[in-house]
């Protein structure tokens, strides 16, 4: 049996930071205020194009597996703010890192864009059409944000990460996923305005306002992930005691405890990098791995359950055997352009349109 075993991986974060307290400074909020009901302390915001946050952690996972660009056979971009919709981001990103030739296409399931991508590539890979490849999250949600809003506002940040998939006769990789949709929830999280929707842009002014029912989408979100994890303990046949680590989404500190609750899980067994990052949408998962490997967590053999929920609302869990490798083959010098301003001042035109719109933030 041929499997998809992740044997690269990398991140990018922009480096200009926003604090909770940066926020206090033009948002009526709270250091307090957001971390006790979040667990953010601080999120990246992104002075380049999605595009060079996925190229810079796509070039890293790359060397990190010691795979060259030519050998890439598939890109899959999960992500919900790609430079353009035509042509598809991916391709932007192949042709940036010399896979040019490969197979590319963006994937858009919102926050869980990036397990979706990882189970249509690992399945690629099992049919025999892919051999090697790479796939990404990343996601720019910083500019997309309602900055009158301050209950969904200082939820997201910048950044993303990548792996690097290669088919395998070791049992390693993707061993069991649950892909789904929570009925009847579509509106509960909703960027309005923002597609091509042609008549509805004729009939009023253009202004994206992020929906977000914060309780109703708490309530299906828990739901939808502890459904999908339990779908895929049992596909497995194992149980949630046989889980060595679970790396979740990472909307919020209490999504993130009521699903570890919920299934079970003690906390020493779940991966949190809210605090360090903020929800990141799709690249929320790719960045706790990164990191987890870099603190030591992840050990060859070890099962990792990844759950995930996003708009739509879109729901998934994946499991995961990790295979051998735990330190990069080699590491890589990319990064992003150097950056002048501070997070406030790249944001600065997203915050004046919203005090346009609104009449104040």
């Amino acid at each position: 049996m041929t499997y998809a075993e992740i044997i690269g991986w990398g991140k990018c974060t922009p480096p200009a930071i926003l604090t909770n307290d940066d926020l206090a400074t033009v948002i009526d909020t709270s250091d307090e205020w957001i971390q006790s009901r979040t667990g953010m302390k601080k999120r990246h915001v992104s002075h380049v194009p999605l595009s060079e946050i996925a190229i810079v952690a796509s070039q890293h996972a790359l060397v990190c597996a010691g795979v060259t660009p030519e050998e890439i056979d598939l890109v899959v971009l999960g992500s919900v703010t790609v430079d353009e919709f035509v042509p598809n981001t991916a391709t932007k990103v192949a042709n940036a890192i010399g896979a040019g030739s490969a197979a590319a296409f963006d994937l858009n399931a919102a926050c869980t864009g990036f397990i979706y991508a990882l189970n249509v590539a690992s399945d690629m890979i099992k049919a025999g059409s892919v051999r090697t490849a790479l796939v990404i999250g990343a996601e720019k949600t910083t500019r997309l944000m309602d900055w009158g809003r301050r209950e969904s506002c200082v939820l997201f940040g910048d950044g993303g990460g990548a792996v690097v998939l290669r088919a395998s006769d070791k049992e390693a990789g993707l061993l069991s996923s649950s892909l789904s949709t929570v009925p009847g929830t579509r509106e509960m999280l909703q960027l309005t305005d923002a597609g091509m929707d042609l008549e509805r842009r004729e009939m009023k002014e253009v202004y994206p306002t992020l929906n977000f029912a914060g309780q109703d989408i708490f309530k299906n979100a828990v739901k939808g992930m502890v459904r999908d994890c339990e779908k895929v303990l049992e596909k497995a046949g194992i149980g949630i005691d046989d889980v060595d680590l679970v790396i979740p989404h990472q909307a919020n500190i209490r999504i993130i405890d009521a699903v570890g609750k919920r299934l079970g899980v003690p906390e020493e067994k779940v991966i949190v990098v809210v605090d360090e990052y903020a929800n990141t949408s799709a690249g929320a998962i790719p960045l706790a791995l990164c990191d987890a490997l870099s603190q030591g967590r992840i050990r060859p053999g070890m099962l990792l359950l990844m759950p995930s929920f996003g708009a739509g609302l879109t729901s998934g869990a994946v499991l995961v055997r990790w295979g051998d490798r735990l330190t990069p083959v080699a590491e890589s010098d990319a990064a992003l352009p150097p950056c002048d301003q501070t997070a406030l001042e790249i944001l600065q035109f997203a915050m004046q349109a919203a005090r346009d719109h609104y009449g104040k933030i």
